[in-house]
């Protein structure tokens, strides 16, 4: 991850996303968090050494691409850190490229791209830092793994396209 914040934030991927992630996905999304796939939490380390969740995105293993969507983070959590750990989080980008980070790097060799579903306004300004690109599909993104023809990445982008929204 980075230096800077590896001293107070884990980032795993975990089989129950739900026990976990369920309030920053509902805050959020107002719906509850996928029951399948792979779900990607941010832990933060309180100085009493408990962890809590601060950051969640899921990923969904399509084969050749994976979708990565449903990103949320728990701005109470944020605020309850100190400033510190605020500031290094501030230096590193955002607590959500680390939860996509992670994933690319977990996922990443097994397809030719990941694709987020993004409306956001502060997540577009985001994600750019971690390689997402504009498809000509209204919000939809890519980071392309492997560098395909230009005939494979229209079928790649339909194939995306047709899981919207995720």
């Amino acid at each position: 991850m980075s230096d800077a914040i590896d001293d107070f934030i884990i980032v795993t991927e975990v089989d129950r996303g739900p026990a976990f992630a369920e309030p920053i996905f509902q805050r959020k999304y107002k719906a509850s968090v996928p029951d399948f796939g792979h779900h990607v939490v941010a832990f933060w380390k309180r100085g009493d050494g408990s962890f809590v969740p601060a950051s969640y995105v899921h990923f969904t293993d399509c084969g050749d691409i994976y979708l990565a969507g449903g990103a949320a983070t728990d701005g109470n959590v944020l605020r309850a850190m100190d400033e510190a750990q605020r500031r290094a989080l501030e230096h590193y980008g955002a607590l959500m490229l680390a939860t996509l980070r992670y994933g690319f790097e977990r996922w990443g060799p097994r397809c030719d791209a990941v694709f987020t579903c993004c409306g956001d306004a502060r997540a577009l300004e985001t994600t750019p830092k971690v390689g997402f690109v504009d498809t000509g599909v209204p919000h939809l993104l890519v980071r392309w793994m492997r560098e395909p023809t230009p005939q494979r990445r229209r079928e790649l982008v339909a194939k995306a396209r047709s899981f919207m929204p995720f």
